[in-house]
This record gives structure tokens, C-alpha cells and sequence, in this order.
């Protein structure tokens, strides 16, 4: 199967937003990118998501979200029936213990702690793209 799948950002601080993008044009990547802005938007877009639809082929989340907790929104992707197999990778500021091991019990893929130099940033980007995107082969439900 040969779709490209967009990759779904929730991230608040805009200029990791942009960080996030200039990253990912830099590397040409192919998949497109959705942002959500708050713990809030996520949950309804997980509620709202339609089976038929594509999946992310990578959900990038920060943990510390307005409205809603990145752990919540985690928690809600993994009980939800058709998005509970889309790899999540934390990509966040905190490098809390027990932010990394919540996360990981609660089925987080990968936590990643944000890098504040633009070139090392392009540099996770970049393996994130390559891992999640290229090389790692995702499962595609029936009701996909």
C-alpha cells in the first residue's frame, strides 16, 4: 500500500509549531503535516475521527497541553478502537522521570525530549521522518 499519511502534530507554542514545519520542508517530506494546538482540539479530533479515513502515520504530542494533559490525550488515542495502533512519539520539553515513565506505561512508541538548537532539531526531525515515515511499516486495519 502506498499512501502517504499525514503525520499529526499537537503541539501549543507556536514556535515549535514552526520549528516542526521548517524541519520537515528542509528534509522535502512528502507527508503532510495536521497541526492540533491544544489537549482539547486532539480529544475532539480523536472523537471525531471517521473510520475510512486516513490515520497519521505518526502522532508527534507534547505532554504539556492547554486545556487538556498530553497523558489525557494519550490515554484517549490508545482506548480508541481504529487510532490505538498509530505510533505516538512524545516529543516534549520535560525530561521528568515521571513524565517518561508515564508515558511509556500508558503506550507511548518513543519519548523524545525537545532539542533547543534549530540544527539538532532538524537532526530528530529528520530520524523521525526516516523512522516513522520510511522504514517503519505500519498496521493497516480494515477499517482504514
Amino acid at each position: 500500500m502506498n499512501i502517504t499519511l499525514p503525520i499529526l502534530l499537537i503541539e501549543d507554542n507556536p514556535m515549535d509549531v514552526d520549528l516542526t514545519r521548517r524541519a520537515f520542508i528542509r528534509h522535502n517530506l512528502a507527508n503532510p503535516l495536521e497541526v492540533l494546538r491544544d489537549g482539547q482540539e486532539a480529544l475532539d479530533f480523536i472523537v471525531g475521527w471517521r473510520t475510512g479515513e486516513p490515520a497519521p502515520s505518526v502522532i508527534l504530542l507534547d505532554l504539556k497541553l492547554p486545556k487538556v494533559s498530553g497523558l489525557e490525550v494519550l490515554r484517549n488515542i490508545r482506548a480508541h478502537p481504529n487510532l490505538g495502533t498509530v505510533p505516538v512519539v512524545v516529543l516534549t520539553s520535560s525530561a521528568e522521570d515521571a513524565d517518561i515513565h508515564e508515558a511509556y506505561a500508558m503506550g507511548a512508541n518513543s519519548y523524545i525530549v525537545k532539542p533547543v538548537d534549530f540544527e539538532k532539531f532538524i537532526d530528530v526531525a529528520r530520524q523521525i521522518e526516516l523512522y516513522w515515515t520510511v522504514l517503519n511499516m505500519p498496521c493497516f486495519s480494515k477499517h482504514v
